[in-house]
């Protein structure tokens, strides 16, 4: 294999910055925060699209999703470019704040260890500490909490881990690893409309038809992959890779959605845990199915190993996203090399019978 070519080590180098800025800083509840940039855009858009295509919604939404998202990769394109028209070092630095900007596993396992220390205390009986856990965990989930037992909290809270392993690690590194970092910030425009818009309510049925697919999109290749490594890292988790692989296999379609059973179904096994079941929404109950229905019951300790199972995956799944685009680049410069020569090949032999 030849050496990495520049574009991939600059990427790698940028991924591996972001993950040590997200770890030592992590996601500052500031108004210049960039996704919180990308959510008002997405507002003010979503503004302008309904008042100039009120009558057709699927195209007023599709029209504010590929602006917002043209206007966040183009952002990151051009101040990545103009900062390595500086210094290399600069552009750098630029494309490692892109790529910390757009994943989020210090702020998931923030709320998580909020979860984790009220169930803890309510395991020791303190008074209000399950209040303090459901609260929590309405942070992280769109259901009713209100009538949560803590075996219900803590499923909940390794459910929004398992998800989120995949939406705010996963998927925005293997777009940084495939497109460069303007790839991830893209993916988090991507992943923030679905978040807004995506709603099977009235107002965001039709307008958010393109948003929700558009994230289905961006985030399939990533959960399966992912959510096959995190079976592999099972013992990290204090399971077997076996008992993960048994239950992704058999449970990961078991969902909804059409990416978040994978990662859900992988954590369930790794974590001996049944996940999904009946849930209580705003509407009404829900009747998902089980995962894993064999499993045991989830309480803080699992909520502990799912986030250690959310780092590792987010670790191995960058080094294995570099190494993808890494091998593509390498199997693409084989075939163009090999096309090249065969053109050349013609050309001489044409040239050699005229």
């Amino acid at each position: 294999m030849s050496a990495p070519d520049p574009a991939s080590l600059h990427a790698a180098l940028a991924i591996a910055g972001g993950l040590v800025l997200d770890a030592v800083i992590g996601d500052p509840a500031a108004p210049w925060h960039p996704v919180r940039l990308l959510g008002r855009l997405a507002a003010g858009a979503e503004s302008l699209a309904r008042r100039v295509l009120k009558a057709r919604p699927v195209l007023a939404g599709a029209s504010a999703w590929l602006a917002v998202v043209a206007v966040a990769a183009g952002s990151a394109l051009a101040l990545g470019r103009a900062a390595r028209a500086v210094h290399p070092l600069a552009g750098l630095a630029v494309d490692t704040l892109v790529v910390w900007a757009s994943i989020a596993p210090a702020d998931l396992s923030g709320h998580a260890a909020r979860v984790r220390r009220a169930l803890e205390a309510a395991e020791r009986g303190e008074p209000g500490a399950l209040e303090r856990a459901r609260s929590a965990v309405s942070m992280l989930v769109g259901r009713d909490v209100s009538a949560l037992d803590a075996p219900g909290v803590a499923r909940a809270c390794v459910e929004s881990v398992a998800e989120s392993s995949v939406d705010g690690a996963a998927a925005p590194l293997f777009w940084a690893a495939m497109l460069g970092p303007a790839g991830a910030f893209a993916y988090r425009a991507v992943n923030t409309m679905d978040s807004m818009f995506g709603h099977k309510d009235e107002r965001y049925l039709r307008f958010g038809l393109v948003p929700a697919r558009a994230d289905d999109v961006a985030n399939w290749l990533p959960a399966r992959l992912s959510s096959t490594l995190a079976c592999l890292l099972a013992p990290v988790a204090g399971g077997s890779p076996r008992a993960a692989f048994r239950s992704f296999a058999r449970w990961r379609l078991a969902h909804e959605s059409p990416n978040a059973g994978h990662p859900e179904a992988a954590y369930a096994g790794a974590l001996g845990l049944r996940l999904g079941g009946p849930s209580r929404y705003a509407e009404g109950v829900i009747g998902k199915p089980w995962i894993n229905p064999t499993g045991g019951e989830a309480a803080s300790t699992h909520v502990r190993g799912a986030v250690r199972l959310m780092y590792a995956q987010a670790l191995l799944s960058a080094a294995s996203f570099v190494a993808l685009r890494i091998a593509l680049w390498d199997a693409l410069w084989v075939a163009l090399r090999g096309a090249s020569r065969a053109i050349i090949a013609s050309i001489a032999t044409i040239l050699a019978s005229a």
